[in-house]
């Protein structure tokens, strides 16, 4: 039986609230709201800002748009928090990735594996089988622990050479773009950027299954290496390695961090999301911004907040996307929060944190005021921290509340019409 479109929409908004209750979430009155004329989320769009928590998206507000402004991230219609932890209080990027992507806590340094080290399948690979299109895009190797979580299997992190070659031969992602060129040339066989750059020496091919550069060309990705070539790019299955490791310099101390992707996120995100969306089936698209967790474990509080801004940039992009294409679902979160980063005034001027790598950060200027923040860290590591999330379009009124990171993955698969298949 056809039925009508309203009376459609009003069955998604009921089964949306029924699939609440049954959570323990309150609905909000605005789901009656909800674009819905059926139940499925057609493309997927989740930003994890690596180590941002609400601390650092509140510095990054503060200096991009002021007081009283908006980030991108932020002006959504529906919030929540993500309880972070994996098997121990304190997660790492793969287990929280891990989290996100196949739904089970697994130990630190786990790829795609349960604690016990036994393979989970990741929504992402869910999504292949059902004809949509899959992409990850970073400011990071694409390899490392948060991409890697959705298109990989290894019980440890570091095997990134191992990982790109099943992007390739299993979880088949048509999107590929990022840094770590360094894991798909072997040792001796540098690609487009030379061996031991002068900014960092230590940065060479490492590759350990051969050359998988040559290996995607056979399987029929356009290769690029530049802005210009992304961007003249045209076909529907594309690797874009655009650094030796990260797109940015974490360096020693004394020696200076630099934030200077070659391609910026919000490129690399406008064509993964025009490449995917060529797919009528729809897409899920995982984008990275590496940058806010690594400035963080520097305590480099001006690159925690450029590097938000850029992920920021990149999330307008998706919006403008789902605007136009009301069947898609936008997320913002983090994995975890790195540096125990708070928010001073000026005026305080003892730093109970002391004088080493926790020392406070600024003055840093509140945008469209004469006012300025400090920025104080506790640590250089991670902590175990609630993240927030901010959701918006088809079926984003499921990510309000407070939930388990694990949820993230149970909520993408209802919405996509996925199943709860762990």
């Amino acid at each position: 039986m056809k039925l009508a479109k309203s009376s459609m929409k009003k069955t998604a908004v009921v089964a949306a609230a029924t699939v609440l209750a049954a959570t323990g979430f309150v609905i909000p009155k605005a789901s009656e709201n909800v674009q819905a004329d059926t139940p499925k989320t057609k493309n997927v769009i989740l930003f994890v800002g690596d180590g941002m928590g609400t601390a650092q998206r509140n510095a990054i507000r503060l200096a991009t748009v002021g007081e009283t402004g908006k980030l991108a991230m932020d002006d959504m219609p529906y919030s929540g928090l993500i309880h972070t932890s994996s098997t121990v209080p304190v997660t790492d990027s793969a287990a929280a990735a891990t989290a996100y992507a196949s739904g089970v806590k697994t130990y630190n340094g786990a790829i795609g594996v349960d604690e016990h080290k036994q393979s989970v399948k990741a929504i992402m690979e869910y999504a292949k089988d059902a004809g949509l299109s899959t992409g990850v895009v970073t400011t990071s190797q694409v390899t490392d622990a948060t991409g890697a979580a959705f298109g990989s299997h290894v019980e440890d992190r570091s095997a990134q050479s191992d990982i790109a070659e099943q992007y390739l031969n299993d979880s088949k992602l048509d999107v590929i773009l990022g840094g770590g060129e360094d894991f798909w040339f072997p040792a001796g066989e540098q690609g487009a950027f030379p061996d031991e750059p002068a900014e960092d020496p230590s940065e060479k091919s490492k590759g350990t299954k051969g050359n998988l550069v040559e290996k995607a060309k056979q399987l029929g990705y356009s290769y690029v290496t530049s802005k210009s070539e992304l961007e003249q790019a045209t076909s529907s299955k594309l690797l874009g390695l655009f650094a030796n490791e990260e797109m940015f310099q974490q360096r020693e101390e004394g020696k200076g961090d630099l934030y200077n992707p070659v391609v910026p996120l919000a490129d690399m995100t406008k064509k993964a999301i025009d490449t995917l969306a060529k797919n009528d089936k729809g897409f899920f698209l995982m984008v990275e911004e590496e940058a806010t967790d690594e400035m963080a474990h520097n305590n480099n509080a001006a690159l925690t907040i450029k590097a938000g801004q850029e992920l920021d940039k990149s999330v307008q992009v998706a919006k403008d996307f789902a605007k136009q294409n009301p069947d898609t679902l936008v997320l913002v979160l983090a994995d975890h929060e790195t540096g125990g980063f708070s928010i001073e005034p000026v005026e305080d001027t003892e730093d109970e944190s002391g004088d080493g790598i926790s020392k406070e950060d600024g003055p840093f200027a509140i945008k469209g005021s004469d006012q300025q923040f400090m920025v104080d860290w506790t640590t250089s590591g991670h902590t175990a921290v609630d993240v927030p999330v901010t959701a918006m379009g088809k079926n984003s009124v499921l990510f309000s509340g407070m939930f388990e990171n694990t949820e993230v993955y149970n909520k993408l698969m209802l919405v996509m019409g996925l199943g709860n298949k762990k």
